[in-house]
């Protein structure tokens, strides 16, 4: 009963615009292991039990919240299901801070990956291309990883139904567009059947873990990266470097309606995730400090 309930919630939400692939993965499991304990309906004892079962305390946390909003939907239906109280794993959870990549940092990974075996394969121009495009272009690399043959057009790269099945344009700079039409020259050669522009060298479209791996191979290379499990760089950083470096680059003055083009530019859902980049570098956080004292105190910036 309930996974059915689950499979109507999912899909009602990501009629909105939502995703949920990992809050699917966790209400089915939680389904699952209601109905192991004979439940028709959700229930505080259950739902709690089931959380609990997480490593972390902030994992339980996002289990239980979950469930709460789940249980929230489904007992405007049916007021048997029993909502649990949202404190029982609540605790502080700062928003991790990402790692900013100095030029210098992103030209040893673009190097290194156009050193990758086999020499003379299509791999090297793959991962130098991927890599460089997610720097250059801000992309999430489920994006990257989505792109089709079609998508790049003389204006750019057009990225369909991202997050929140919101759609866009991302012009690229020349050298990004050079270096991306010289990849797919190469691509030609070994691309199979598919239209994906990522693809191995067996022509099928590259996966996420994978390009992960060789992501985090590089870096533990570079010594950007300790070992396994260990705090570090990781992909979506490319983006949020970019993100950082064009509002460092831009006028301070101009730094408003540079924050709404930038969110336009990559996708965000709402301004205020755009933004947060403003706190990330002392660079930043000086220039905030500074507008501040002139609103509080007069004078020029």
């Amino acid at each position: 009963m309930l996974i059915r309930a689950v499979q109507s919630y999912l899909e009602i939400r990501r009629a909105t615009g939502f995703q949920l692939y990992n809050t699917e993965r966790r209400l089915r499991d939680f389904a699952h292991f209601s109905s192991n304990h004979a439940d028709t309906h959700i229930r505080v004892v259950t739902a709690s039990a089931w959380a609990a079962r997480a490593a972390s305390m902030e994992e339980r946390d996002r289990r239980l919240k979950d469930v709460i909003r789940f249980a929230r939907h489904v007992r405007a239906e049916d007021p048997m299901h029993e909502v649990p109280p949202d404190y029982l794993f609540a605790g502080t959870r700062a928003r991790r801070l990402p790692y900013i990549f100095t030029p210098e940092q992103v030209s040893q990974i673009l190097e290194e990956a156009g050193q990758l075996n086999p020499a003379g394969s299509l791999r090297p121009h793959t991962y130098k291309t991927l890599f460089g495009l997610l720097a250059s272009c801000g992309l999430r690399i489920s994006e990257a990883l989505s792109l089709r043959l079609d998508d790049v057009t003389a204006d750019g790269l057009l990225i369909h139904k991202a997050k929140f099945y919101k759609s866009r344009l991302v012009p690229m700079h020349e050298t990004a567009e050079r270096a991306l039409r010289a990849y797919l020259h190469h691509r030609r050669r070994v691309a199979g059947a598919t239209d994906r522009i990522f693809v191995s060298l067996l022509g099928r479209p590259l996966c996420y873990p994978t390009v992960n791996a060789t992501f985090l191979a590089i870096l533990r290379k570079l010594g950007f990266r300790a070992g396994p499990r260990e705090p570090g760089p990781r992909l979506h950083d490319f983006r949020h470097t970019m993100a950082v470096r064009a509002l460092e680059d831009c006028p301070r003055d101009q730094i408003p309606n540079h924050v709404v083009a930038l969110s336009t530019y990559l996708g965000h859902g709402r301004i205020a995730h755009t933004y947060w980049y403003l706190h990330v570098t002392p660079q930043l956080m000086a220039g905030i400090a500074e507008a501040c004292r002139v609103h509080l105190h007069g004078g020029t910036s």
